[in-house]
């Protein structure tokens, strides 16, 4: 993708097939605490400079046709933080959905929470709540947002639904199949994601949508979050449309249009 880096946006956004859009594009949002550092600023900085870079990443997929859009904002891991960090980053939570509430509900945004949301501050909890209601019949763009959220942990959970299930009679062991099971997700009903961003360097998902990431196309970029921008996001596309993805065809069977054998 360095061939692209010094062309413009727009020239970068001609080159988009709008036929071969990702449906559902995933984002590990990494880096803010590296990004303050450079400035010798608070790490609290980045996460508050990461937000320009949340919002014009919502506006764009909503303009290019992205039906759904994952975040990954808060790991269960993040908990482990100075306490300082973790009150900051949930008072940047609740300032951030009373800001955009009203923009959301305009550009028809429906805002989902996943994870374990029980484990947030009450406060954050009944914002949280009223953004999903008052957006719940926004249909231009489905905004999920992890927070407390963890890969294995949504997997475990999912286990014992439907364990329970089995035991009450609504759901056969013989009867379990993958998309059943997906029903048991924090994700029931949504696409798995076509393409999973992760920022800063890093090369790992980091327990995050361990089961729908099945066959998803991996993008990782050195831009810390505080700087990934609309650019960013094309490059990422791009790359994207760029791939064959197979999802264990042959190469022969996909441009035949054939079943699995």
């Amino acid at each position: 993708m360095n061939d692209y880096k010094n062309i413009t946006t727009e020239e970068i956004l001609s080159l988009i097939s709008q036929s071969n859009l990702p449906e559902h594009v995933a984002i590990i949002m990494d880096g803010n605490g590296r990004w303050a550092k450079q400035r010798r600023l608070p790490r609290i900085s980045g996460h508050k400079v990461g937000m320009d870079s949340v919002r014009e990443v919502i506006t764009f997929s909503r303009e290019i046709g992205i039906k759904v859009l994952t975040l990954y904002a808060f790991s269960q891991e993040n908990w482990k933080r100075p306490q300082a960090e973790v009150k900051a980053l949930m008072r940047l939570l609740q300032e951030y959905l009373r800001k955009e509430l009203k923009t959301m509900t305009e550009k028809g945004i429906r805002f989902r929470a996943i994870g374990e949301t029980e484990k947030l501050p009450p406060a954050a909890q009944d914002i949280i709540n009223n953004a999903i209601e008052e957006t719940s019949k926004n249909k231009d763009l489905i905004l999920n947002v992890a927070l407390s959220y963890g890969g294995r942990s949504e997997i475990i959970e999912a286990v014992k639904k439907v364990l329970t299930d089995i035991e009450n009679g609504k759901v056969s062991a013989d009867g379990l199949d993958e998309a059943v099971f997906e029903n048991y997700l924090n994700t029931s009903g949504l696409p798995d994601p076509d393409l999973l961003i992760r920022t800063s360097g890093e090369k790992r998902i980091s327990n995050f949508l361990l089961w729908q990431s099945a066959y998803t196309e991996f993008y990782f970029t050195d831009t810390l979050w505080p700087d990934f921008r609309k650019k960013d996001m094309l490059l990422a596309i791009l790359d994207y449309q760029q791939r064959e993805r197979r999802f264990g065809l042959t190469r022969e069977q996909i441009r035949r249009g054939l079943d699995a054998i």
